[in-house]
């Protein structure tokens, strides 16, 4: 069976990869924030930050598949944004059958939310592509949050290798109990293992047993925590004092990447 991959992080030793943890996470919501604020159809001001993450990209050493996969899984958020072609009002641009218009206005602001969201989720990959989770983590506590939601955030993702551990079980058990490994044909061209409707059953029902045994299991798993003494605060080693330079670097990236909205808006407003 292959084994699922939940840990994000792409080791390497690129520039990007060395920086500390905390100025990659705070130039990182910087960014994101940025690219929120821009005026729908700035489209040099997302020039200039599509080029930045490129740039960010190429210095990291990412590999193009690694970002085109990990943005493929995003597609679906992304379609929800098309009816918007066709909801705002405006100027009309072409006609579509049963009477739906595409107006300029709405080829603006739907493109402009695409390429915002392919934007912020990219500097999301990059983020967690070159940084381990539980330095993510200890960064996000050192940045200021709260110590509970950086608990919470540590358990719920550690719950999901929990959660990934069960579901490998529930389907080694069902592999060793089943009589055929692979779909074949029968005699009246029906394929094996039922029809769809008891295939859709039998799932709902394993959904249903990995639920219960994940939460058992949790629930195991929280007691023997706090048989070893867990107080509500995850613990992790103390991450290297933030260096003059990293610092300086971190805070100008940061300035100069929430003017841009602000010139945006005065240029292309």
């Amino acid at each position: 069976m292959t084994p699922f991959v939940l840990e994000r992080h792409v080791r390497g030793s690129s520039l990007i990869h060395r920086l500390d943890p905390r100025a990659k996470v705070g130039v990182a919501l910087a960014f994101i924030l940025s690219v929120a604020f821009l005026p729908a159809g700035a489209w040099p001001a997302y020039l200039l930050l599509g080029a930045l993450w490129l740039a960010i990209v190429l210095m990291a050493e990412l590999p193009a598949r690694l970002i085109v996969a990990r943005l493929a899984l995003t597609t679906p958020f992304l379609l929800s944004a098309v009816p918007l072609l066709v909801t705002t009002p405006g100027n009309a641009r072409w006609t579509l059958p049963w009477g739906w218009v595409i107006t300029d206005e709405g080829v603006t602001r739907t493109t402009s939310i695409l390429l915002r969201s392919i934007l912020s989720v990219g500097m999301a990959i990059v983020l967690t592509a070159t940084t381990p989770t539980l330095q993510l983590f200890s960064s996000l506590q050192a940045l200021g949050l709260p110590r509970s939601m950086v608990a919470i955030f540590n358990l719920m993702w550690r719950y999901l290798f929990v959660l990934v551990s069960e579901a490998q079980r529930l389907l080694r058990a069902r592999a060793a109990r089943s009589g055929v490994l692979r779909s074949t044909k029968t005699n009246k061209g029906r394929a094996s293992g039922g029809t769809l409707a008891w295939r859709a059953r039998v799932t709902g029902h394993l959904a249903g047993s990995l639920l219960i045994r994940s939460l058992e299991r949790a629930e195991r798993t929280y007691d023997a925590m706090c048989a070893r003494g867990y107080d509500g605060t995850v613990r992790t080693l103390p991450l290297p004092p933030l260096s003059s330079r990293q610092r300086l670097l971190a805070v100008g990236t940061a300035l100069g990447l929430m003017l841009i909205p602000w010139l945006a808006t005065i240029l292309w407003k």
